[in-house]
């Protein structure tokens, strides 16, 4: 059975593990298969932990038990269960497993015992519908107990109680009875009216069919509901799926463009302040008419030399004009030639006793061409933003560079790097 397989799979979750059984159970009473739901039923008392279930469970168990020729452990939780229902004020659930006691008990041989309860339920019995059934089972128990006059007449008062009743399945009822006529029939006449037995196994094939009819029919529908769940979970798991896409990609579009604007913002910060400092660098040259320091002469040249006048004419617009009329009142004539670090190399040299050389000479097969750069700026007295301006590139990887000079020549990170090259190269 496919019901038993899956069962059988491991690492089943309790909730999906839970309803397996309970279908796999109902499928089994139907076929009377009572070994199987036992131990089914046993384990769903394990995973299920509902109280009102467990009830139930145990009720299953015993109709279980019952079937299965097991009247001993039947008759053990149908005591169970009344006690149940009697402590918790449970009128009808206290007058059905009492019910089922009756039967047990006369399963068991115990007939005696089935009717004393049969007459307590009789005075005590909430529901008149079950007259014609309890007379019935006192019936059965004076049959089986050789009292077939007592029997006969406990028979008689349940006919006369199904007679003309609209809440009792006469039929369902005669199902029971018809027999019990037949076998008291043939005690006291010697005779079996074959015709009744037919009449009476005829009407019970056709209340099967139509219980097996119904059966398949209520399975159809429940497969046409699971069908009907199941598209409208596809369903929903699609448009959850389409939903987190879009979102993702509404995400992943935002992200960008705050990406792009950070960037643009990044750049636009990066030229205003290379503006600035190549401003400040112009308004303290052209403040200061000799010159006062080495500093302020290789700044004056830098001007001239190092590419400021192009960088600064790529975007022709009016304040960068107004820039390149400043830079040129510096030093009369500038063509706006690109940076000649040769040149500067030896101005370097010339104005340091020969730095430049002394550290290319030791490090050059350590540092790069950008470092070296660098180097020659920091000494030359250039802060971070205006090495930034001269060299085209953002502050942050200048502050970069200068870490990766420091690795290189193992410089200390609290000590100053031109401080540190110059003792170096004094040595």
């Amino acid at each position: 059975m496919l019901l038993d397989s899956l069962i059988s799979l491991p690492d089943i979750c309790d909730s999906i593990m839970i309803e397996l059984l309970q279908t796999r159970i109902g499928v089994g009473g139907a076929e009377f298969d009572c070994k199987n739901n036992i131990s089914y039923i046993r384990y769903l008392q394990k995973l299920d932990k509902d109280s009102a279930n467990q009830i139930e469970y145990l009720y299953q168990l015993c109709e279980n038990y019952q079937y299965a020729n097991n009247g001993d452990s039947a008759l053990i939780i149908i005591n169970d269960l009344i006690d149940y229902a009697y402590a918790n004020h449970l009128g009808n659930d206290q007058f059905k497993y009492t019910y089922e006691k009756i039967g047990i008990l006369e399963e068991l041989g115990r007939y005696d015992e089935s009717n004393q309860v049969t007459d307590y339920v009789l005075e005590n019995a909430p529901h008149n519908s079950a007259l014609p059934y309890l007379y019935f089972w006192k019936a059965l128990n004076y049959f089986n107990m050789g009292s077939y006059d007592s029997s006969s007449r406990e028979l008689a008062i349940a006919d006369s109680c199904a007679q003309g009743r609209t809440d009792v399945d006469y039929n369902y009822y005669e199902s029971f009875a018809g027999p019990l006529r037949e076998f008291l029939e043939y005690r006291q006449n010697g005779k079996i009216r074959l015709s009744q037995l037919a009449t009476l196994n005829n009407s019970q094939r056709d209340l099967l069919n139509r219980l097996e009819y119904t059966r398949l029919d209520t399975e159809q529908n429940a497969l046409r509901q699971e069908n009907k769940v199941l598209m409208l979970k596809a369903q929903n798991e699609r448009k959850t799926a389409i939903l987190i896409i879009c979102l993702l990609g509404a995400i992943i579009i935002g992200l960008v463009a705050l990406w792009n604007i950070q960037k643009r913002k990044r750049k636009t910060i990066e030229a205003e302040e290379r503006a600035e400092a190549l401003q400040k660098m112009v308004d303290e040259l052209s403040a200061s008419k000799t010159l006062s320091s080495e500093h302020e002469s290789l700044r004056r040249a830098m001007l001239q030399q190092l590419g400021i006048i192009k960088m600064v004419a790529e975007t022709p617009t009016e304040q960068n004009r107004d820039m390149l009329r400043k830079i040129s009142s510096v030093e009369n004539g500038s063509d706006g030639s690109l940076v000649n670090w040769e040149n500067v190399y030896d101005m370097i040299d010339n104005l340091y006793s020969g730095f430049h050389s002394r550290l290319h000479n030791r490090h050059g097969n350590v540092l790069n061409e950008k470092e070296e750069q660098i180097i020659a700026l920091m000494v030359a007295g250039f802060s971070t933003k205006e090495i930034s301006v001269i060299t085209g590139q953002s502050a942050a990887t200048i502050y970069v560079r200068k870490s990766s000079v420091r690795k290189k020549l193992g410089v200390p990170e609290k000590e100053d790097i031109v401080a540190f090259l110059r003792q170096e190269t004094d040595d």
